[in-house]
């Protein structure tokens, strides 16, 4: 009955009830019952497209069912309804309009079937994620928006002329399996990776994310990369450069989440060296590879989503953002603080969580295919994410030093969303055959073997024991980490100031000259065209007269010549 109903519609239908519904109670039941309807809209639809349209002669697939799209769209409205119950006692009612409208974008790029209705989601997408940023109210929450909104264009025009190169070349805007061999298909790729917080151009996430609110951030850090990486999966999966890309995202995050001194721009980097991993994932493009990037990045959301809910409930209780401002939370937020814990395990692919079921599978699938250095570089890269978020980020804002602050732990409705987000990430460790058959391919993998077990354990302790040995060194400041973005922060404003300085004394002179010259203009035509001026005083007729015929004579002669 329902599989012809595009799913996006119940949230964009949320969203505008959420705008126009007055009463603080009405409103919170729209935003958590609309993405469930959505949930159940999504497994209604089957696979194959069930809704097509036209535009300007083009056929447009709106809806195409298949078992990745189903997969993503499902995590999405699960984050949805989640990210509601933490977010609606406390958001203002534009973030939450804009949440579920963000949120709908998501689960459009999901099912479109054509490239011309992913870029419209794709847009839609941008333009409220933006709002989201924006409704952190702050003066550093705006100016990030704009960068973050600026960015998000540049990418959208990017993969715009990608996608009119495609159908020029091609005559077909379909989703399908590409290969970045001329100038469309390698727009189309930069466009995306663009949205998946590849670098160099990746410091819009760690600008924005942390300035948004504490529950704006939450949604963030689920939509924007992981459509991303669907549409990797869709439109290039097996793409070689890819590994390269995904293995440079891991370490990035890596490093400047290790330098970070800000809770939640800590978080925002591992989110570019989770990423990393799936992009690895994609560009091996096995069918084990594509399970491993689509189960990763299920369990990504949830447990990223946990970690920015526990960050978020720090910053709001205390006012604090920076990791030398905390310490000794345990105290007064217990649950806050369990909830944190499990999601850095998570997040650190730790035995008996989310995290080590899913990303295990995408370094079984480098050894299958024999890329023997990947597997250890992204053995090694687990070992970095323990020490940056499965460690640092708990231990300097739960444990450390004792800063004499007594918050309040979360209050209900974050407690539920965060205790169901940890449950989450327990439950797919313990049990990973209830994710497995949702996956696009059929799994023949089992994670518990006992060698791989040890090896992931013996990895992550010793990484521990080095992060307690090198602690007397790691010492926070209070300065951030500028990437590129160093050159539109740092380097576009020093440019000014040194081209106004060089050019002042020629721009001087320069504008010394206009005004003398104008003021010579002004002379000249007040000596002509005054009483006095030849212009200016009354002649007699026949002088008038004699002009009149030398003007037309001159007419005459230059009409018969020419």
């Amino acid at each position: 009955m329902f599989e012809m109903f595009p799913p996006a519609l119940a949230l964009i239908g949320g969203a505008l009830l959420t705008a126009l519904i007055s009463s603080r109670q009405l409103r919170a039941v729209v935003v958590i019952v609309a993405p469930l309807i959505c949930l159940y809209l999504i497994w209604q639809v089957p696979d194959g497209v069930v809704v097509r349209g036209a535009f300007l002669g083009y056929p447009l697939e709106l809806v195409e069912g298949g078992p990745v799209r189903r997969l993503f769209a499902t995590i999405f409205a699960i984050m949805s309804a989640t990210g509601a119950v933490f977010a609606f006692n406390h958001a203002r009612r534009t973030e939450l309009v804009a949440a579920q409208l963000y949120a709908a974008g998501a689960v459009g790029v999901s099912f479109a079937g054509d490239l011309l209705t992913l870029f419209v989601f794709w847009e839609i997408m941008a333009l409220f994620s933006t709002v989201v940023v924006w409704c952190g109210g702050t003066e550093s929450a705006r100016a990030a928006g704009v960068r973050y909104a600026i960015m998000h264009l540049l990418g959208g025009v990017i993969l715009k002329v990608g996608i009119e190169g495609l159908l020029v070349t091609t005559g077909s805007l379909d989703i399908r399996p590409l290969s970045a061999h001329d100038f469309s298909t390698w727009m189309i790729l930069i466009g995306i990776l663009i949205n998946a917080a590849a670098p160099p151009l990746s410091s819009w996430l760690s600008d924005a994310y942390p300035t948004a609110s504490p529950t704006g951030s939450v949604f963030l850090s689920a939509f924007t990369t992981k459509t991303a990486i669907l549409a990797l999966i869709l439109l290039f999966p097996g793409e070689s450069i890819l590994v390269g890309v995904g293995l440079f995202m891991v370490f990035y995050g890596i490093i400047y989440a290790l330098l970070e001194n800000d809770i939640r721009r800590i978080l925002a980097f591992s989110i570019v060296n989770q990423v990393g991993f799936m992009v690895v994932a994609v560009g091996i493009g096995t069918e084990m590879a594509i399970n491993g990037a689509s189960a990763h990045a299920f369990a990504h959301i949830i447990y990223k989503a946990l970690l920015f809910m526990s960050a978020g409930v720090v910053v709001m209780r205390t006012g604090k953002h920076l990791c030398t401002d905390v310490g000794g939370l345990f105290r007064t937020m217990p649950v806050t603080m369990w909830c944190g814990v499990i999601g850095a395990l998570a997040i650190s692919s730790f035995p008996l969580t989310s995290g080590f079921t899913t990303k295990t599978l995408i370094s079984q699938a480098a050894v299958g295919e024999g890329l023997t250095t990947v597997y250890f570089l992204l053995a090694a890269a687990s070992a970095g994410v323990f020490l940056h978020a499965g460690i640092k980020f708990p231990w300097f804002v739960f444990f450390q030093k004792d800063s004499g602050l007594r918050p309040k732990d979360a209050p209900w409705n974050m407690r539920i969303a965060m205790i169901f987000f940890a449950f989450l990430c327990i439950l797919i460790g313990v049990y990973p055959q209830l994710l497995y058959p949702l996956l696009p391919y059929a799994v023949d993998y089992h994670p518990y073997k006992p060698g791989k077990v040890l090896f992931y354990l013996q990895l992550l302790l010793f990484s521990g024991l080095a992060f307690f040995l090198l602690l007397p060194w790691m010492k926070r400041t209070l300065t951030i980490s500028l990437d590129v973005d160093w050159l539109w922060r740092r380097g576009l404003p020093l440019l000014v100031k040194y081209v106004a300085r060089v050019g002042k004394p020629p721009v001087s002179a320069l504008r010394s000259r206009l005004q003398q010259g104008a003021g010579l203009l002004t002379a000249t035509a007040r000596h002509t065209m005054g009483h006095t001026g030849p212009l200016g005083r009354s002649w007699e007729i026949g002088t008038t007269a004699l002009w009149i015929v030398l003007l037309l004579m001159v007419y005459v002669f230059a009409y018969y010549l020419f």
